[in-house]
């Protein structure tokens, strides 16, 4: 049949949808055109092809938007610019890759929702992809006292990120001192983890917790925001007569003890596939076309 011609001529299944259409169109006109002919009705034909012109113009300005995710269909098919089970953020959304229909490109939300987006919105948003590359930098900024030694503070947050289990040695962690205000130094760490066998946003947040650990263990002072009041007279001279409280609450630098608790779940970082089950899940499961192909190489 003419359409599995097109199919071995062309591999997209879309394209094959579109050119196939295309073409028993185009031998229609002719058919018509050729009839038109043969019969002598040119003058007809005429009236007729230009009111089709007026016709299909207006036709085509009232949907415009629609020829454009159509056509935006047809180059993501062509483009495949992300695979199936992907971690991509289209603009502000983001999601793993469920498929790409003839309509929209179909994700699955980070907490598990389906969202819908037209391909035409796809085609012109920026696209992140974090599965592409498995290596993922995390940052986080951390305060130490402006009297302590920034320099040391680094070099033991630096000691402390190296042995993180989860932490890539290549890259290495890197440290520099990002601002100094009033009175605190602020210091920005960078490190490492692969995706692919670590939970970023677990790895990122005990990394937080280990490197303040270490510091606070060392004796350097991680300072809370100091904020400066200024009174009108009546007011000072009321607080100034002011007796002070007995039995004051105990000073805020005395650290309490840490409580013995089983943390074997809360530290552990292992990638989390729930995701990614759902979404396999779901891809057995359906009934839509799927433009996406495995074996059509990846822009």
């Amino acid at each position: 049949s003419w359409r599995s011609f097109w199919r071995w001529i062309l591999p997209n299944p879309f394209l094959v949808e579109l050119v196939s259409g295309a073409f028993r169109i185009v031998l229609l006109l002719v058919a018509l055109v050729v009839a038109m002919s043969i019969l002598g009705a040119t003058t007809v034909m005429g009236t007729i092809l230009g009111g089709a012109g007026v016709i299909g113009l207006a036709i085509g300005i009232s949907v415009r938007d629609t020829l454009e995710n159509y056509i935006s269909s047809i180059m993501l098919s062509v483009r495949q610019p992300f695979r199936a089970n992907e971690h991509v953020l289209i603009d502000e959304y983001e999601g793993k890759v469920m498929r790409l229909t003839s309509r929209a490109t179909v994700l699955m939300t980070m907490d598990g929702n389906h969202l819908r987006i037209p391909n035409s919105t796809v085609f012109k948003a920026v696209i992140l992809n974090y599965t592409r590359n498995p290596e993922r930098r995390f940052e986080f900024d951390l305060g130490v006292d402006a009297a302590d030694d920034p320099v040391a503070a680094m070099q033991l947050g630096l000691d402390k990120l190296k042995s993180l289990r989860f932490v890539l040695d290549h890259p290495e962690p890197e440290a520099f001192i990002q601002t100094v205000g009033d009175s605190n130094i602020i210091l920005h760490f960078m490190g490492w983890v692969d995706q692919a066998q670590t939970n970023f946003a677990k790895g990122r947040g005990l990394a937080i917790a280990a490197t303040k650990d270490v510091l606070e263990e060392s004796g350097f002072t991680l300072p809370e925001p100091i904020y400066r009041l200024r009174f009108d007279s009546g007011v000072e001279d009321a607080l100034k007569s002011g007796k002070p409280e007995i039995g004051t609450q105990q000073s805020a630098d005395v650290r309490r003890p840490k409580p013995h608790v089983d943390t074997r779940e809360a530290t552990d970082v292992a990638a989390d596939n729930t995701l990614d089950e759902k979404v396999a899940a779901e891809r057995a499961n359906n009934t839509e076309d799927d433009l996406l192909d495995e074996q059509s190489p990846v822009e």
